[in-house]
C-alpha cells in the first residue's frame, strides 16, 4: 500500500485533481509509519509517567502492551484525570502504544488507517485547560477515532478508504468533528472501513479498502469485522481508543458493533449532522458512536448531536425530511443522553420481538436471543411475540433504488467541497473512471458493479422513466415510507410497545477475498428505511465470537432505547474482552449444537452493512 504523502507540507498544497496519488511505501495496514515514529516518544513518555500502569503483559503475537486501563469507561478516565492520576497526554500515549503493538504489529488488527500528527499538541492544550480549572465536559481530554469518511480540517486525509479522495485534506471540519473539538475530545486519528462505505460492489469484502487494506476482527484475526465502520468498532473493542465514530446507511454502525462486541448507537436521521461526511444517501445516512458501554456511547451522542440548525445539513433543522414531511426534528432535543441510563430500565416496559428475517440464521444466535428475552422478562419487562400475534414487517423494497439515486447526486455535491484530490469537482463517473485507471490498487479483489449501475441510471429523481425494478425514485421512496409507517410505527402503536428487539446479526464470518462476505442476515433494515434509531449492545458469545441485540424505536426515541439497552446491559453483562486469537478452537470443546432453526443462506446480490 502507498504512503499518504499528503501530510508533507509540499504535497499538501499540490493539486492532485489531475494527477492521482502514486503508490510508494506504506505499512500493510495503511497507517503512515512516519506518524507512528513521530508519536512513539509520546507513547513511551506517557506510560512512564502513569503511576498506575503495571508491567506490560504478553498478548497474542508476543507483543508487550500496557493493559491496566483496558475497559476503562469515560467516567473512570475523567475521575483519574480530575484527581491528577492521569493526563490526556498520558492517556493518548497509552492508546498509541497499544496501536503500535496490536494494530500495526503483533496480531495486526489494522483498524487504524492514519494517526493525527497534531494529537499530542491537542492533548497538551487540553491538559493545560484542566490545570486552569476549565473542563469542557465528559469528553475533555478523551482520545477518539473517526471513520475515514468524516472530514477533519487538519493534516489528516478523509478518503472513505479510496485513493480517489487522497491528496489535499478536507478544507474544513465536518460538523461532527467541530462538535468533538468543542467538547474537548482529542481526535487521535482515522479508522479503516469498507471502501465507499460498502457501496461499490455486490461482491465486496467488508473492512477492505484500497487505501487501508483489510481490517480484522479483534476476537479472531481471520474473522471479518463487518462493514462499513469496521475499524471504528474493532479499535474500540480492542481498547485502542476510548470511543470512536462510525456512519450508517443500513447496518454500518450496528453490524460492526455486533461483530466486534461493543455498544453502538445509530441515531435518527437529523439528530447528528452529515455535513462533511462522504455520503451514500441524504435519506438514510447518519453518524453515531461505538463504545465499550452504552454509557460511553450516550456521552458521545450528547456531544456530537447538532443542538442548533446546521445550514450544511437541512435534516438538522425543524423542517421535514425527504420523507414527504412524515416526521420533523423536535425542538426539545436532550443535550445529555447519559441522564437516561438506568440499570433498572427494563422494569415495567413492554418490548416486542420478531424472528422475521432471522429464522434461517445460525441456530446458536437464535438460542442466545431466546435467553436474552428471558433475561429481559426476569428484569421486569413484558415481552410480546409479534410473530405469534400475526404482525408482519413489510420489506423496504425501494431502498436500493433510493440509495442509488441519492448516491449519484450526494457524491457530486460532496466532491464539489474538495480540492486537490482526483475526484474534486467531479461526479460518480469520475470516481468510476479513477477506479478503472487504477484497478490494480482499487479493484484487486472485487469490482464496482454498484458504481456502474448508478452511473447508468436515469438522470434524476424526477425522471419519469423507471431506472430498474419498474418504479421511479419517487415511487421507490414512497414504498419505503409506507414500509416504515406500517413497520416499526404500527407495531409500537398497535401493541403499546416501548421498543422492538431483534438479533443484530450473526457471529463474524471468515474474511474471504475470493468469495466475499458470507452475509446471512442483518436486522438493521427495519429502521434504515425510516431513518429511525437503533441501539446495539452485546448479547452473548458463540465460541468466543460476540453476537449482539438491537433495540428499535421510532424517530428520536433514543432516550427510551438508551434506558432499555442500559437495563439489559446491566443484567446481561455480555461484553467479552477480545484476545486476538488466530482462529477458532478445533478441539470441539463447547461446540455442541444448540437446538433452534437451522439452515441459513446468503446472497451477494444485495448490498449489506453500508
Amino acid at each position: 500500500m502507498s504512503e499518504d504523502t499528503s501530510l508533507r507540507p509540499d504535497a499538501a498544497e499540490q493539486d492532485s485533481a489531475s494527477t492521482p496519488p502514486t503508490p510508494t511505501t506504506k505499512s500493510s495496514s495503511g497507517v503512515n509509519r512516519r506518524d507512528f515514529v513521530k508519536l512513539s516518544a509520546i507513547a513511551t513518555a506517557g506510560v512512564s509517567v502513569i503511576g498506575a500502569v503495571a508491567p506490560p503483559k504478553a498478548l497474542a503475537g508476543g507483543s508487550n502492551v500496557p493493559d491496566d486501563l483496558n475497559e476503562a469507561t469515560l467516567v473512570q478516565l475523567q475521575s483519574m484525570m480530575a484527581s491528577g492520576r492521569l493526563s490526556a497526554s498520558e492517556l493518548l500515549g497509552y492508546y498509541l502504544q497499544r496501536i503500535q503493538a496490536l494494530d500495526q504489529s503483533g496480531p495486526t488488527l489494522n483498524s487504524v488507517i492514519e494517526l493525527n500528527p497534531d494529537a499530542a499538541a491537542i492533548a497538551a492544550s487540553l491538559d493545560q485547560e484542566r490545570r486552569h480549572g476549565h473542563v469542557r465536559g465528559p469528553l475533555h481530554g478523551i482520545p477518539i477515532l473517526l471513520k475515514d469518511n468524516i472530514d477533519t480540517g487538519d493534516r489528516m486525509q478523509t478518503a472513505a478508504g479510496s485513493l480517489a479522495l487522497v491528496g489535499r485534506p478536507a478544507l474544513q471540519d465536518s460538523t461532527i468533528a467541530a462538535n468533538l473539538r468543542k467538547a474537548g475530545a482529542v481526535i487521535m486519528g482515522k479508522t479503516t472501513l469498507s471502501e465507499w462505505a460498502n457501496f461499490r460492489s455486490f461482491m465486496s469484502t467488508s473492512g477492505w479498502s484500497g487505501r487501508g487494506g483489510q481490517c480484522n476482527n479483534p476476537y479472531l484475526i481471520d474473522r471479518n469485522p463487518s462493514g462499513s465502520s469496521s475499524g471504528s468498532a474493532a479499535a474500540t473493542s480492542a481498547n485502542l481508543t476510548a470511543v470512536s465514530l462510525g456512519s450508517e446507511t443500513d447496518g454500518s454502525i450496528v453490524s460492526p458493533g455486533n461483530a466486534s462486541g461493543v455498544a453502538a448507537i445509530k441515531p435518527t436521521i437529523g439528530l447528528t449532522s452529515r455535513a462533511g461526511v462522504v455520503p451514500i444517501s441524504h435519506t438514510q445516512d447518519t453518524v453515531g458512536p461505538h463504545g465499550r458501554t452504552i454509557a460511553d456511547c450516550a456521552a458521545v451522542l450528547g456531544a456530537i448531536q447538532s443542538r442548533t440548525f446546521d445550514g450544511r445539513d437541512p435534516a438538522t433543522g425543524g423542517v421535514p425530511l425527504g420523507w414527504q414531511g412524515r416526521f420533523t426534528r423536535p425542538t426539545t432535543i436532550p443535550t445529555d443522553y447519559t441522564q437516561f441510563l438506568d440499570p433498572n430500565g427494563l422494569s415495567g416496559r413492554t418490548i416486542g420481538y420478531t424472528r422475521q428475517g432471522i429464522d434461517t440464521a445460525e441456530p446458536r444466535t437464535y438460542a442466545i436471543f431466546q435467553q436474552a428475552l428471558a433475561a429481559m422478562q426476569s428484569a421486569g419487562a413484558t415481552i410480546v411475540d409479534l410473530d405469534a400475534a400475526g404482525f408482519v414487517f413489510p420489506p423496504g423494497d425501494g431502498e436500493f433504488e433510493v440509495l442509488c439515486f441519492d448516491f449519484v447526486g450526494d457524491a457530486r455535491n460532496y466532491f464539489a467541497t474538495r480540492v486537490g484530490v482526483p475526484v474534486a469537482g467531479g461526479t460518480l463517473a469520475t470516481a468510476q473512471a479513477f477506479n478503472n485507471a487504477h484497478a490494480a490498487q482499487e479493484m484487486p479483489f472485487f469490482a464496482q458493479e454498484i458504481f456502474d449501475l448508478c452511473v447508468s441510471m436515469a438522470p434524476g429523481p424526477n425522471d419519469p422513466q423507471p431506472a430498474f425494478g419498474g418504479v421511479t425514485y419517487n415511487q421507490a421512496l414512497a414504498n419505503d415510507q409506507a414500509a416504515a409507517v406500517n413497520g416499526i410505527d404500527l407495531a409500537l402503536s398497535t401493541f403499546g410497545l416501548d421498543a422492538i428487539v431483534c438479533p443484530t446479526g450473526t457471529p463474524a464470518w471468515c474474511t474471504d477475498l475470493v468469495y466475499a462476505d458470507r452475509f446471512i442476515f442483518g436486522s438493521s433494515n427495519l429502521a434504515a428505511i425510516g431513518g429511525y434509531p437503533i441501539v446495539q449492545i452485546p448479547m452473548g458469545q458463540i465460541l468466543g465470537l460476540p453476537v449482539g441485540i438491537s433495540f428499535f424505536g421510532t424517530a428520536f426515541s433514543e432516550p427510551m432505547l438508551i434506558k432499555l439497552a442500559s437495563g439489559y446491559e446491566a443484567v446481561s453483562k455480555a461484553r467479552i474482552v477480545p484476545q486476538f486469537q488466530d482462529n477458532l478452537p478445533t478441539s470441539g470443546k463447547g461446540a455442541e449444537p444448540i437446538p433452534g432453526p437451522g439452515g441459513g443462506h446468503h446472497s451477494h446480490f444485495r448490498p449489506h452493512h453500508m
